[in-house]
């Protein structure tokens, strides 16, 4: 126990209903692009490649085959996310035992979609929590919003008076796909994007992960990297192929950065909690830290079980993490990259 210091107490999950294997995605994929892209052949192996075997999508693949407007997939995502994300908090508030009247704020973390009061405004009643808890919606960190919403929670619990943050993450990134978009950034989009919500207790005291710093870092001219293009049909994906040369070149330093603050060095890190973006993606951190592959393992299980839901993967990461791995007291790093192109981290102690 760290009494004082913001603790993760819990963790809670949430997916759509519809679960397809990956095989199945790819065959359906490759329909729809046979005609349009060159070297389709070539490119079908990403989705083997990718680690992933099923993924959860907000609808049937069918649904998929046909273009929709933006206003049209939005209406889904106000929906469907809305759903996910009261599963989620309901799971999390309940595993905490914590009180609804103790959590004095929420924070709503999401880039697949809009909305005018945020969802985290109906959330906070069909909940039941008090009416004075403080938002804060958060839009368009893409995958690095998992971490960025635990650093963020921690540094507000310090000023709640002992009360608790309730962290929400959800994305539908399938509601994303552009039916015309024939670009092989779309393609690998297909092969790795899915659908899910996850909610995080986080408050002073308890038991849990205990949340002793965070470090954020923007690289200079890169907006390129990842985000979102808008078109007519909605958001359209854009990421470059050279994320995991980023990664090999710049994490150890940044590492190094957060965890200097404290006098902790890396190979006292025996945790790592990270954003399993794709196969690259850990490839890429296993390879610039040093690490060897089972220091990954919760984060290949959830890409293998559930594929990138962006913000949403690296808490589903954390509560495979905390249900499995027994406290001893050691340092452990949170790890996700997202748009900007940024990096965010937390240094952990369980």
């Amino acid at each position: 126990m760290h009494v004082g210091i913001p603790q993760v107490i819990s963790v809670g999950t949430a997916v759509p209903s519809y679960c397809l294997r990956q095989e199945d995605i790819k065959g359906f994929v490759a329909s729809l692009f046979r005609d349009n892209l060159h070297n389709l052949e070539r490119l079908l192996p990403v989705f083997e490649n990718s680690l992933i075997k099923a993924r959860h999508l907000s609808q049937p693949l069918e649904w998929y085959a046909k273009p929709h407007t933006f206003a049209e997939a939005n209406r889904i995502y106000e929906q469907v996310a809305f759903e996910l994300a009261e599963q989620a908090s309901t799971q999390a508030i309940e595993r905490s035992g914590i009180g609804l009247a103790d959590i004095g704020m929420i924070i709503f973390v999401s880039s697949t979609g809009i909305a005018t009061p945020t969802l985290d405004a109906r959330l906070i009643q069909t909940l039941g929590l008090p009416p004075d808890t403080a938002r804060l919606p958060v839009w368009g960190l893409g995958c690095a919003g998992g971490v960025t919403g635990i650093a963020r929670a921690a540094q507000f619990s310090y000023s709640l008076q002992g009360k608790a943050v309730l962290l929400v993450a959800v994305e539908l990134c399938s509601l994303t796909f552009q039916r015309g978009d024939y670009s092989k950034a779309n393609l690998v989009g297909t092969s790795l994007f899915a659908d899910g919500a996850a909610a995080a207790v986080i408050a002073p005291g308890g038991y849990g992960p205990a949340i002793i710093d965070s470090y954020s870092t923007l690289f200079p001219d890169t907006e390129d990297i990842m985000g979102w293009d808008i078109v007519e049909g909605g958001l359209q994906v854009r990421f470059s192929r050279d994320i995991p040369s980023i990664i090999r070149r710049y994490l150890p330093e940044l590492t190094g950065c957060l965890c200097n603050r404290h006098d902790v060095q890396l190979d006292a890190i025996e945790h790592y909690v990270v954003h399993p973006g794709g196969a690259k993606v850990l490839g890429a951190y296993a390879e610039s830290l040093n690490l060897p592959q089972d220091k990954l393992n919760d984060a290949y299980a959830v890409l293998a079980r559930y594929g990138n839901m962006s913000s949403v993967s690296v808490l589903f990461v954390l509560e495979r993490f905390m249900a499995t791995v027994k406290p001893s007291d050691r340092y452990g790093l949170m790890l996700a990259l997202g748009p900007g192109f940024s990096a965010e981290q937390v240094l952990l102690r369980w």
